[in-house]
């Protein structure tokens, strides 16, 4: 498709050996079936271009039956604090979806299994890495390409309980369809997010 193509070719990947590395791995428990696997987010900075690189892994058991598994493979580019480009692949249960998107304009076109979707150019993809994933009211989901409206409060100090340690962090809450709470460090890195699903909470608590 032709859209497809153009979407392909305006994604633009920084040099791994000209960038700022930083690698964020979180271990990820639900309330009611314990630990069901890991999420990690490669951070690359060179100059203003920002590239993230999401994969994540998901197995929900009960009494050794797997209830539910979900692998994920993500790319998002930022300018500045923009997002300009995202390609998503993830496969739940057998069944796989892709989500693309690129900055046209002032706005941000999305294809995915619910079509075409022309999103503000201020919309953020539901993958809480730094601050600057909070500063908008619309969110994108990275499974589907939905967009919906969301309210971001909060950035109170507080401290939270990561690995046996307490941090000082800025808490933060993103009200929508679904609730999350976020904790950002001085660093700017999230060492910690809760995510309100339909069968629990499920927190990623950062590892390294």
């Amino acid at each position: 498709m032709a859209l497809l193509a153009l979407l392909a070719a305006g994604a633009t990947h920084p040099s791994p050996a000209s960038a700022d590395v930083r690698q964020l791995v979180y271990d990820v428990k639900h309330s009611v079936f314990g630990e069901i696997g890991s999420y990690t987010n490669v951070i690359e900075t060179s100059g203003a271009i920002i590239t993230i690189k999401t994969t994540a892994h998901f197995l929900v058991t009960a009494l050794g039956v797997g209830l539910h598994r979900e692998d994920a493979s993500r790319t998002e580019q930022w300018q500045g604090d923009r997002l300009v480009f995202f390609h998503g692949i993830t496969k739940k249960n057998g069944d796989t979806t892709e989500v693309q998107g690129k900055a046209d304009g002032n706005n941000f076109v999305i294809l995915g299994p619910l079509g075409t979707i022309t999103a503000p150019g201020s919309v953020k993809p539901a993958n809480p890495w730094s601050s600057r994933s909070l500063d908008s009211t619309s969110m994108m989901r990275v499974d589907t390409g939905k967009v919906e409206q969301v309210k971001v409060s909060g950035g109170n100090h507080t401290d939270v309980a990561v690995d046996g340690a307490s941090i000082a962090a800025r808490e933060y809450e993103i009200t929508g369809s679904t609730h999350y709470k976020i904790w950002i460090d001085e660093h700017d890195i999230p060492v910690k997010f809760m995510v309100d699903d339909d069968s629990g909470q499920v927190t990623f608590t950062l590892k390294k």
